[in-house]
């Protein structure tokens, strides 16, 4: 079999516990049964059971404090002893990268801009010149049109 066929292999996040991935799995087979089911009554009853097994969030949530916590007893100790390697590593991984870092804002010249405050101050001149446009010289040619287009609302016949 080559190496790209077959379904993929889900690799779970440490920081989710098994059953909790478990219970994932049990929600969305449940959600499954409420969109095959034929009656109405049966759906009803699906609906029931998925309500039931849709709170796994609040196990993710809990796991995910539970990881966080463990992470920061290892991080403590790594520090009391002085081992800074394991300390640095849960540190990363507790800060996680979400946003983009950030762009510089440049000024006029394109020299960027470190101060916050400087940055805040070019952000208004910058939208304060670009909303603030003088009138252009040549209006274009706009035709007036009539406000009562011709319509037809005739019924529509086939022929």
């Amino acid at each position: 079999m080559p190496e790209g066929s077959g379904p993929k292999k889900h690799y779970h996040k440490e920081r989710i516990a098994i059953e909790t991935l478990h219970k994932v799995q049990e929600s969305r087979n449940k959600k499954a049964a409420i969109k095959n089911s034929r009656t109405r009554t049966q759906k009803v009853k699906e609906q029931f059971g998925y309500t039931e097994a849709n709170k796994q969030k609040k196990s993710i949530r809990g796991d995910r404090q539970k990881y966080v916590e463990k992470l920061a007893t290892i991080e403590e100790k790594a520090s009391r002893e002085g081992n800074m390697r394991p300390y640095y590593d849960k540190t990363k991984k507790l800060a996680e990268k979400y946003g983009k870092p950030e762009i510089p804002v440049k000024n006029k010249d394109g020299r960027p801009i470190t101060e916050i405050q400087q940055q805040r101050n070019r952000w208004v001149e910058y939208f304060e010149e670009l909303l603030n446009r003088p009138a252009s010289l040549n209006p274009s040619d706009i035709k007036i049109t009539p406000t009562d287009l011709p319509t037809d609302v005739t019924q529509p016949t086939i022929e």
